[in-house]
């Protein structure tokens, strides 16, 4: 291993002195002789030395050796022992590793000096053990009640997901898990861990656009002093599923010394509980189009067959009649039985959508589609004559983007420049009329039918929805009247109301009354106040940022001349915290033999190998596994070499910044003899459990450079790009494969 270049150039300048002050003591001794000889001992001594400088070239080569050697013994001694005891004594002093020094081999100060500060941490070491004591005495009750609502969490039949305000999930239980395993594109290589996890965003599952819709609703709730206020919207993700999501908001907890304003209650984050509705809706759906093709596929039957009795039920009926209307009894049941049959063997083939509508004030419906048009196509909007006490029953977000769709159509074809929106009852007690109103050009019968027709997918809100679809979905109706007498136009959607609306409202305006300060007991979520930065990642902290630390085994050390990836290994470090339950953990078929001089090494044999996926199926799941994350890994250039000669073949490129754990060792340890994992574990005190299988490797991996922010931080090096700068200035960084 290279030593350190400081080393180097002393030794070099010690050896240089070394032979300045050689030549200067001979310069002056010889010249104190010369001065000394007679003409013809000059003459003599000229010819003795003419005929032997190689001897006393050689001699002053050995005598320059000699110092450069004593140089080099005082220098290990009173340089570079103190230097690697300062490296140790700064691991003890900036973690919570419990070792004792090796006494170097320098001065007896030096060696003192060693022994003195073993003593002392030593000394630290059992207070802080008597600290620990003392705070695992205290905060025993409050484990229980923290061990309870895990276990409760775990036993729970719905899935249940706390997330912070950007979206970044804090919490989730085993039921969670399992579903979104099930909503994978690779569960049997990520099984789910692209997308749930801690740190990670819930929005690579649910549109960000329906979870604001939602939280708005939340927030308008809570301002009118409704206790709990929740709000339920279904989605259907990308593989498929339907999942039903109910909302409640997390409350904001005010700092010591500090109150939330009553008129604008605070929310931190928010709690999903979701529910898999893919076979629920398919069975409600298949006995709805089962009873809907009875009654409408048998009502001619049934005609025919009452009619059929009424002329059997004439005694005067003449015999070939009757025989023929039994005929007609018999051929009409045969069908309705035939039908039967027909419509239970395929009542589940091609269902209509069924979605489940959420109540709301249709004041609070009504201001939401003005902010969401005004936003969408900054038109003027107003409200007239909107009564306040109807609660409707909505798919409120669909209705939304309908509302804005229709407004950005009037805007550009027929340069309408406000809109305005009305709420009244139908008369009818089962529904209400809501109108898109606008002053000035009307249109044609023929524009309004095509505007219904056409999938709504201008906009910032594109969706393949109709405003048919969505007027089918809420059972109503839709069409577009004139108002002459007031010069004005508008579109009528006909809108269920919310069952028991009357009650509905009184109960949630006496809850205000019940309001209570309930907040979360047993947790504090550290998440709740990081929220998404604007700059660039280099700018942020280490501390701050997410990780996916990794490691691979190969076939071999040659990724340009043909060895591959056996097995891949990783864990996520996400606010400090390494999360091993979150670790990916892949064997590869490398699709060539595995050289039985390396089997020894990584113990992965060809047989273990055999019939697992190909790196071509395993690396877009580990991409996936480690989005919006740094990657970190030990000797990186070496993996990273493997990863990016994939490239062409896979599709997948791997973008992120890249840590090196040999290269900040370097940074922080620049005396160390060694940078291998194995003795930067050891410095820093880190277990090595499962050495030379990838996962084993990224979880030594991870403990190692988690005890390095720290360290980093003090020399300060606490952003990501000083972090990669300092790492490139080692001579180390130069390794290429």
């Amino acid at each position: 291993m290279p030593g350190d270049r400081r080393l180097l150039l002393a030794l070099a300048a010690a050896a240089g002195a070394a032979l300045a002050l050689l030549g200067l003591f001979m310069a002056l001794g010889g010249a104190l002789v010369w001065s000394a000889l007679g003409e013809t001992e000059r003459l003599a001594a000229q010819a003795l030395l003419a005929e032997r400088w190689p001897l006393l070239l050689l001699a002053a080569l050995a005598a320059a050796g000699a110092a450069a050697a004593a140089a080099q013994v005082l220098l290990r001694r009173w340089v570079a022992a103190p230097a690697r005891l300062l490296e140790q004594a700064q691991v003890l002093l900036a973690t919570d590793v419990q070792r004792t020094l090796a006494v170097p081999e320098g001065s007896a100060p030096v060696q003192g000096l060693a022994q003195a500060i073993n003593t002392l941490a030593a000394q630290r070491d059992g207070l802080r053990a008597d600290i620990a004591q003392q705070v695992a005495a205290a905060s025993r009750g409050v484990e229980q009640e923290r061990f309870r609502l895990a276990a409760l969490m775990n036993e729970l039949v719905q899935s249940v997901v706390v997330c912070n305000l950007d979206g970044r999930i804090l919490l989730y239980n085993n039921r969670a898990r399992l579903q979104f395993r099930a909503l994978s594109d690779s569960p049997q290589l990520a099984g789910g861990a692209e997308l749930i996890g801690i740190g990670r965003s819930i929005y690579t599952v649910f549109d960000r656009r329906l979870v604001a819709h939602a939280l708005d609703s939340v927030q308008q709730r809570l301002q009118r002093g409704v206790a709990s206020p929740s709000a339920q919207f279904v989605t259907a993700t990308r593989s498929g599923q339907l999942l039903r999501a109910q909302l409640a908001p997390v409350r904001a907890v005010a700092d010591a010394g500090a109150a939330l304003e009553a008129d604008t209650p605070g929310i931190s984050g928010f709690v999903l509980m979701l529910d898999n509705i893919t076979r629920d809706h398919a069975a409600a759906a298949g006995v709805e189009r089962l009873l809907h093709g009875l009654t409408e596929g048998s009502r001619g039957a049934l005609a025919n067959l009452r009619a059929a009795a009424e002329m059997l039920d004439d005694p005067g009926l003449a015999p070939p009649l009757r025989e023929r209307f039994l005929g007609v009894v018999r051929d009409e049941a045969q069908a309705m039985s035939r039908r039967i049959d027909e419509l239970a063997a395929h009542s589940a083939a091609g269902l209509a959508t069924r979605w489940p509508l959420e109540e709301i004030l249709g004041t609070d419906f009504v201001q939401a589609a003005q902010r969401r048009i005004e936003a969408a196509t900054a038109l003027r909007t107003g409200q007239v004559d909107v009564d306040g006490a109807l609660w409707l029953k909505l798919d409120s977000f669909a209705l939304l983007q309908t509302l804005a769709w229709l407004a950005l159509r009037l805007r550009d074809e027929f340069a309408v420049r406000a809109v305005h929106l009305r709420l009244s009852p139908a008369g009818d007690g089962q529904r209400a009329r809501l109108d898109l109103v606008w002053a000035g050009q009307a249109m044609s019968t023929e524009t309004v039918m095509s505007w219904e027709m056409e999938a709504m997918a201008g906009g910032g809100d594109s969706t393949a929805l109709t405003v048919r679809d969505v007027v089918q979905r809420h059972g109503g109706e839709f069409w577009f009247e004139r108002d002459r007498v007031r010069h004005e136009a508008f579109f009528r959607f006909l809108l269920p109301l919310a069952p028991d609306a009357a009650a509905q409202q009184q109960a949630e305006g006496a809850s205000a009354f019940l309001r209570s300060d309930s907040r979360p007991e047993y947790y504090d979520f550290n998440l709740f106040t990081d929220t998404e930065s604007t700059r660039a990642l280099d700018d942020r902290r280490l501390a701050d940022l997410a990780y996916t630390v990794f490691d691979t085994e190969t076939t071999g050390l040659d990724p340009a001349g043909g060895d591959e990836i056996i097995q891949i290994g990783a864990a996520r470090l996400v606010n400090g915290r390494l999360l091993k339950s979150e670790s990916f953990e892949q064997l590869v078929n490398p699709q060539r033999p595995i050289p039985a001089a390396s089997i020894p090494i990584h113990g992965i044999t060809q047989d273990m190998v055999a019939g697992k996926p190909v790196i071509a199926e395993v690396l877009p799941a580990f991409h996936a596994y480690a989005r919006d994350t740094v990657l970190v890994a030990h000797n990186a250039a070496f993996d990273m070499r493997f990863l990016q000669l994939k490239e062409a073949a896979t599709g997948v490129r791997f973008e992120q910044p890249v840590l090196d754990t040999l290269l900040l060792s370097a940074v922080l340890h620049p005396n160390q003899e060694s940078h291998r994992l194995e003795a930067i574990a050891e410095r820093l005190g880190v277990a090595i459990i499962g050495r030379h299988t990838a996962l084993g490797d990224a979880l030594v991996t991870a403990e190692v450079f988690q005890r390095m922010v720290p360290l980093l931080e003090e020399q300060g090096i606490r952003t990501l790009g000083q972090a990669r700068e300092a790492a490139q200035k080692t001579y180390y960084a130069r390794v290429q494969y």
